[in-house]
Formats: structure tokens, C-alpha cells, sequence
């Protein structure tokens, strides 16, 4: 079947089965590997993308179903100014240890700031709830968005 939308802001189209997950589409039909894959299940956030803006787990996002839709990974993050604007803050605060978790809390810290641009601790802790970190880095995702909001106003 094939399946239309745009990712990164450029039009694709992809043959797939509709119940494709969209992770593997990502990764596999179009080698954008910073998607990462962990639990499957849509429990950890490491999948996280937006689709028309809103963060989604591409893990059980089957990709029949962003047909027409704006799809937006790690890879073109920087495309938004709150996404430019969280990855500079995640630099500057050194955030990352391991890593592996990173791109789903950036997508979903860019996703805040796009509706949210000033968010309080309650807000952050919300928003990035289903975001799991095995480092346990959530003192400084929750500083390194602050920052991306100071630099936003």
C-alpha cells in the first residue's frame, strides 16, 4: 500500500503494509534512525515524534494512519524555533549521559514549549511524564527547558 505524507517537511511516499508502526518506517524505509525503539509499547517515550505538532509514540503508530499528516522527527527538530531552542538548552546544560532516551524528550520538551511557552514545574512534570530516563537526567530536562523557555520570551 502506498502511504503519503510529509517528514522533515519534504513530501514522501512509502509502500508498506497500513499496520506498519511508524518507528519502523522511520527507521527502516527511510533511514531516519534517530527515532529510537525500547519498550514497544508506548510506556517510555523513546519513540516520540510529532504528527501535525502533536508528539505521538511512533511505536504503535501505525503508519496508515499519518497518510496527509506533517510528521517531524529528531532529525528535523530544528526546523521549529522551540525545537531549536531545546536542543541548544539540552547542550548547553549538558543533559545527555547515555543519550539513548534523548530524542523523545527533546520531541516532547519541543512540543511543550509549542503550546506552553512558559511552563511551571507542574507543567514540565506533566508533559514529560511518559518519558522514561534509565539515567534518571529528569533534574536536568526540567532545567534545560526552563532554558529553552528563557530563551524564548
Amino acid at each position: 500500500m502506498a502511504i503519503s505524507f510529509e517528514i522533515n517537511g519534504q513530501e514522501r511516499q512509502v509502500e508498506a503494509a497500513s499496520d506498519t508502526p511508524l518507528l519502523w518506517v522511520l527507521r527502516d524505509y527511510l533511514g531516519l534512525t534517530g527515532t529510537k525503539y525500547s519498550c514497544g509499547m508506548s510506556l517510555c517515550g523513546a519513540c516520540t515524534v510529532h504528527v501535525n505538532g502533536n508528539p505521538v509514540r511512533s511505536c504503535v503508530t501505525p503508519v496508515s494512519s499519518v497518510a496527509g499528516k506533517s510528521v517531524t522527527t529528531i532529525e528535523g527538530v530544528d526546523t521549529s524555533r522551540e525545537g531549536r531552542a531545546v536542543r541548544s538548552a539540552w547542550n548547553e546544560l549538558d543533559v545527555v549521559q547515555c543519550g539513548y532516551c534523548q530524542s523523545g524528550q527533546i520531541m516532547a520538551a519541543a512540543a511543550l514549549l509549542a503550546g506552553n511557552p512558559d511552563p511551571d514545574d507542574a507543567d514540565i512534570d506533566a508533559a514529560m511524564a511518559g518519558n522514561i530516563c534509565r539515567c534518571a537526567t529528569y533534574v536536568r530536562i526540567r532545567a534545560a527547558l526552563k532554558e529553552a523557555a528563557k530563551s524564548l520570551a
